[in-house]
């Protein structure tokens, strides 16, 4: 976007009480101001671009994508609604867009550690709100299911309440009952831009008495069709309840490449060159096949005792099963960390410098590892999660969902890295068991950005995978800003549906056109 434009309001509810012009950067701090917004937009006719946090990295970030847009960024809206009233009797949190993960796990460690709530992968910093509207994946299950009772300021400047939020928030289904009464319209507002979201309730869970994250790693990668299907029964049969996350290779050495040689370079004093080279032997000794799972088995003690037996019985035939809590860590640590001068206890010790934050994240514990990792790559080291964007560090995401078959899976995978292979890109690739039925595949490219013969090229790439999979029947289940134009062409009359919705809460089509609903 252009220069920051600041806003100035009056005491007034109309839009005279916005500075003009619109364009440029606005960050409200309350719903009214963004009511006022909205109706300023209107009679401006200019369009919005919502943000959280602006952290979406690899689906279009910040960046608007329709020329002359209003950027708004929302991240001052950062307030937990009801915050003296979250307890175990009440596992619910209202959140505005601008409150991350790190804050609400802070809060709750602080003053309800009983309760925990669905982590993801991506940064500390990053909204839960935007994520979960995104249809993003926890650790624990699809963020999605987590969301209801939304507060949203519609196209038209008209403030909705879904559910019995509708009754007002002191009322006392607002926040306890998901559903309300008639249509439920919540599902317009996930990957729609039907409006800007301005709070919801969100799910909170309540701490198990024993969590242990499971690590899984197939011996034979011939056998990945039969590893996700026993995989998909320990779902079915409630023995493993989180996300299983599936991570290939590339995957897997590049998420503790970071954390391994930032042990090595830290308490063994070895130089960068030294640390990466040593680093490529400590991966091969400690993840040395093509497929490794992790997910988290929690309940008491009793349940995860009989849930682990019942998840060897399947696994061990092809799957080297490892159980991990962070005491074993703690331990195993202290140990091989004091005799580090010892190759083999120096390769375990930088091993679980790297699992741990990795663990911690299955057991619903942020993160920045994830993007640490990349900004490493990109050798921009000294950057924090929420500076990626100010690196040359390129990152586009193509995810299918795919159906819980491994035979399928297995094949659509293969046709995918061949793809890919024409182009001169691996693929970082996680499967994730989401559903009893279904799954979704987390893959991206990495390149540098900063050269423009890099950049054509990973949207090439991209581009033939996205047509691989149409030409299998098949559909991303997030998509990116640059992707839209494909995927609408491919199914146009569906798209004009979607469109039409807008008409009435949106019949200016203000909130500007995203990735999943195109003028």
């Amino acid at each position: 976007m252009g220069g920051e434009h600041i806003m100035v309001k009056d005491h007034s509810d109309n839009i005279s009480g916005w500075s003009r012009p619109l364009r440029g950067l606005h960050r409200p701090t309350s719903v009214d101001e963004v009511v006022a917004l909205v109706q300023a937009a209107r009679a401006a006719r200019t369009p919005l671009y919502p943000v959280s946090t602006g952290l979406n990295y690899g689906y279009g970030g910040k960046s608007p994508i329709v020329e002359h847009s209003a950027l708004v960024d929302l991240s001052a809206m950062n307030a937990i609604r009801n915050a003296g009233a979250i307890s175990l009797a009440n596992p619910v949190a209202v959140i505005e867009p601008g409150v991350t993960q790190q804050q609400l796990y802070d809060y709750l460690q602080r003053h309800c550690p009983e309760l925990t709530f669905n982590v993801t992968g991506s940064a500390r910093h990053t909204s839960i709100l935007g994520n979960a509207l995104d249809r993003g994946v926890g650790y624990f299950g699809p963020r999605k299911e987590d969301l209801f009772g939304l507060e949203v300021v519609c196209g038209s400047g008209k403030l909705l309440r879904t559910g019995f939020r509708r009754l007002g928030d002191a009322s006392p289904l607002a926040c306890s009952h998901p559903y309300g009464l008639g249509p439920i319209l919540d599902g317009l507002f996930f990957q729609g831009n039907y409006g800007i979201v301005t709070s919801a309730c969100f799910r909170l869970i309540p701490r198990r008495p024993c969590r242990v994250a499971l690590s899984l790693a197939l011996r034979n990668e011939a056998d990945l069709p039969r590893f996700i299907d026993a995989l998909a029964h320990l779902k079915r049969a409630g023995l493993v309840e989180s996300v299983t996350h599936i991570g290939n290779r590339a995957r897997s050495h590049a998420t503790l490449m970071h954390g391994i040689t930032g042990y090595l370079e830290t308490h063994c004093k070895m130089t960068p060159a030294a640390a990466l080279a040593e680093a490529e032997s400590v991966l091969e000794r400690v993840a040395p096949g093509e497929w490794a799972s992790l997910a988290a088995v929690t309940g008491t003690k009793a349940q995860v005792r009989a849930s682990l037996a019942e998840i060897r019985r399947h696994m061990k035939p092809m799957a080297r099963v490892m159980v991990v809590t962070e005491q074993r860590l703690r331990y195993g640590y202290a140990l091989t960390h004091a005799l580090r001068a010892i190759p083999f206890a120096r390769a375990n010790a930088a091993a679980i410098a790297a699992i741990r934050p990795l663990h911690a994240l299955a057991l619903g514990v942020p993160t920045d590892a994830a993007i640490d990792n990349l900004l490493w790559r990109a050798g921009r080291s000294e950057l924090s999660a929420a500076e990626l964007d100010q690196s040359r560090c390129g990152l586009l995401f193509i995810n299918p969902a795919l159906p819980l078959d491994g035979a399928f899976v297995a094949r659509i995978i293969a046709a995918l890295k061949a793809c890919a292979a024409g182009f001169g890109h691996p693929l970082y690739i996680t499967i994730n068991i989401e559903t009893p039925t279904s799954l979704v595949a987390v893959i991206n490219l990495l390149f540098d950005r900063g050269e423009a013969a890099e950049l054509a090229r990973a949207h090439a790439c991209a581009d033939a995978l996205l047509q691989l999979l149409h030409g299998e029947g098949l559909e991303v289940y997030r998509a990116r800003a640059d992707m839209m134009a494909g995927i609408v062409g491919a199914d146009a009359d569906y798209w004009a549906t979607i469109r039409g919705l807008k008409g009435e809460l949106d019949p200016d089509n203000i909130i500007a056109p995203g990735r999943y609903n195109l003028p």
